[in-house]
């Protein structure tokens, strides 16, 4: 079998080409040389680079997965504010770390770091450590995280790669492998630790995180002020907009969900009737509206339809509503999943009484698998979460998915 040839024996890449080793060595020190040089003359003023916590840069790295840099900012304030050491996190109520969570999404992030904060205390005293295998003992932490904590935090000599270094990477050297193969990342990972400059580990990192950032971004890249563009073999053969390349990920699977905004009547007028969701899986803990999946197009299709089963797959948790007025619609897109809800007023049944023990008190009413055969919305076994009524004061110190913050929002301003 032929070798690739854009690989070395021993998996690292050869990006020497044909003028040899020497001149390769020369390629690498000069860009991250002149990659370094740029970083510091035009390196943002970004919160978490203010500090060389360890503690501070591991919550900055996390929040910025999957999250814009200006959004993550004042999420990242007021998170060391309320949690400035490991120990103040791995100490709080987990409804706290949410709620100071919400609005980034991934939610499943803020509980890992929680978690990870209470191994931090309990093996290590309280101390971020500055080793490789325990950091990635941790939970939530990849290969990534670590190199990350450790060069920024620790100076050591740890390659930090993520998408846009990967970018970065495939476009100066010219390299063509699918980045969404694990393999593709382990292979950059080699060559990122070749390019850090002696001292200067965590700079480095961060330089090249910057460029792809700023300059050397997925779409239309900035060639003209990039430090190193004399050098890239992806702007010198006209490929730099076309690397690097990467497989297409599945499309998120659409999922078609019946929602009920339950108003109270009576004594609990003003009030809204809520669930929260399992404390494992999608969402975990979170609060949301009572929501069912739609069994077909034909259900979705048809309002008199989608009511009957809203209606029927309620009554099957202990659920006893009449849905009314339409309201509207809206969506909640995860990595695996795009939510298309419909959501109705609605009313609950007996006079504003709900069955099965759900009341204002907040109890639990635990039912059966609804009448699509399932449990709500992926809850485990089959059963129902915590049901309350709740004020619009209540609402705003509780945890929510964005779409139904949204949703709720609307109503509570609309009846000001």
């Amino acid at each position: 079998m032929e070798s690739d040839p854009s690989f070395g024996d021993h998996g690292e890449y050869d990006t020497g080409g044909t003028a040899g080793p020497s001149v390769e060595r020369d390629v690498k020190a000069a860009f991250s040389r002149k990659l370094l040089s740029w970083y510091w003359a035009n390196r943002r003023d970004l919160p978490w680079r203010r500090t060389r916590d360890p503690y501070h840069i591991w919550v900055s790295e996390i929040m910025l997965q999957q999250t814009r840099v200006d959004t993550a900012i004042p999420y990242f304030n007021r998170f060391v504010e309320r949690f400035p050491t490991v120990r103040d996190l791995a100490e709080a109520p987990e409804a706290d770390v949410l709620k100071l969570w919400e609005g980034l999404g991934y939610y499943s992030r803020a509980r890992n770091l929680q978690a990870a904060a209470r191994q931090v205390v309990e093996r290590h005293g309280g101390q971020v450590p500055a080793d490789r295998e325990a950091l990635a003992a941790l939970k939530g932490i990849g290969p990534y995280t670590v190199g990350a904590i450790l060069s920024i935090a620790f100076n050591v000599p740890e390659p930090a790669v993520d998408g846009n270094v990967m970018r970065v990477l495939s476009r100066f050297f010219g390299l063509e492998d699918d980045v969404a193969r694990p393999a593709t990342r382990t292979r950059m990972e080699a060559l990122a630790r070749e390019l850090i400059p002696d001292g200067h580990a965590g700079d480095f990192n961060q330089a090249l995180m910057e460029l792809g950032a700023l300059i050397c971004t997925p779409k239309s890249p900035q060639c003209a002020g990039c430090p190193v563009t004399g050098e890239c073999e992806g702007r010198r053969s006209g490929r730099a907009e076309s690397l690097p390349v990467k497989s297409k990920a599945k499309p998120p699977r659409p999922q078609y969900r019946l929602a009920a905004l339950v108003e109270g009547t009576g004594p609990l007028s003003g009030r809204v009737l809520v669930r929260q969701r399992p404390p494992e899986g999608l969402l975990a803990s979170l609060w949301e509206l009572p929501h069912v999946e739609a069994p077909d197009a034909d259900v979705w299709s048809s309002p008199e339809a989608a009511t009957a089963w809203l209606a029927k797959a309620l009554a099957a948790e202990g659920l006893r509503v009449r849905p009314g007025r339409f309201v509207g619609e809206a969506e909640h897109v995860f990595s695996h999943l795009h939510w298309h809800i419909r959501l109705w007023f609605a009313e609950a049944a007996d006079d504003g009484g709900v069955a099965a023990g759900v009341g204002a008190s907040g109890n639990s009413a635990h039912g059966e698998t609804n009448a699509a055969g399932e449990g709500w919305a992926g809850a485990a076994g089959g059963q129902a979460s915590a049901y309350r009524w709740i004020s619009r004061e209540e609402f705003e110190s509780m945890a929510w998915p964005n779409v139904f913050r949204k949703l709720l929002a609307a109503y509570f301003s609309g009846r000001e």
